[in-house]
């Protein structure tokens, strides 16, 4: 039966940067993603929609308010605590890899994990082969990335993000430097692994054609939640 509590809940998020004078970047956020949902986060540059993010993504601290992420108050936790649960329960794919050059695809895909546990077990490796295959890399796992193209190297990015099963994938204009093309594809990826595996996935973007594509959509603008639309 599936779990019917919200996989990430933000309640009353303000954020304001200074202290003289104080500049508010989010204004009083609540929303809740539901297991296995995909929403597009949208909104005109300096709406907040990176703040919103990098506070979801414990990176860093609300100025008021608090974000549940898998039924745990992350208010409550120190940046210890705080870390450990980035990496259990978060998957991150950016705009811009941030793959490491120097290391194959299947060593990037290993490489958080590999941090975590201080080495690289087989199970790791296995784990990674397999998402490799599963985003259809199977003949460029031992690549360097640099001998990628850049869609196949967002790809690598997803099976990264994937690779521990995270409760929800934070993407940041993941297809961004794409071409349509290559846009497609990556989005098919994303929607086909949050099917197949119930991820949560929240994609910031200002491509309406994948904005139109996700289950929900939600707009900010100056820092508040404009609109909040699901579709049938």
């Amino acid at each position: 039966m599936a779990d019917p509590s919200p996989a990430l809940v933000v309640e009353h998020v303000a954020k304001y940067y200074g202290d003289a004078v104080k500049t508010r970047a989010l204004s009083g956020i609540d929303l809740e993603l539901a297991p296995g949902e995909l929403t597009a986060l949208i909104g005109p540059s300096g709406s907040g929609k990176s703040t919103l993010l990098n506070i979801i993504g414990l990176l860093d601290r609300p100025s008021e308010g608090r974000v549940i992420l898998d039924g745990i108050d992350t208010s409550t936790l120190d940046d210890t605590a705080l870390t450990a649960l980035r990496g259990r329960a978060l998957g991150f794919i950016f705009q811009f890899h941030h793959l490491l050059p120097a290391f194959t695809a299947v060593e990037n895909v290993m490489l958080p994990s590999w941090g975590d546990r201080g080495f690289p077990s087989a199970e790791l490796r296995t784990a990674s082969e397999d998402m490799l295959r599963a985003v259809g890399l199977a003949d460029r796992m031992t690549y360097r990335v640099t001998n990628l193209s850049g869609g196949q190297q967002q790809r690598v990015a997803i099976a990264r993000a994937l690779v521990h099963r995270p409760k929800v994938v934070l993407a940041d204009e993941p297809t961004g430097n794409l071409d349509t093309a290559s846009s497609d594809e990556v989005f098919a990826l994303m929607r086909k692994f949050n099917r197949d595996l119930g991820t949560t996935l929240l994609v910031v973007t200002h491509d309406t054609r994948i904005a139109d594509r996700c289950d929900r959509v939600i707009e900010l603008v100056d820092g508040r939640v404009q609109s909040d639309v699901r579709r049938a």
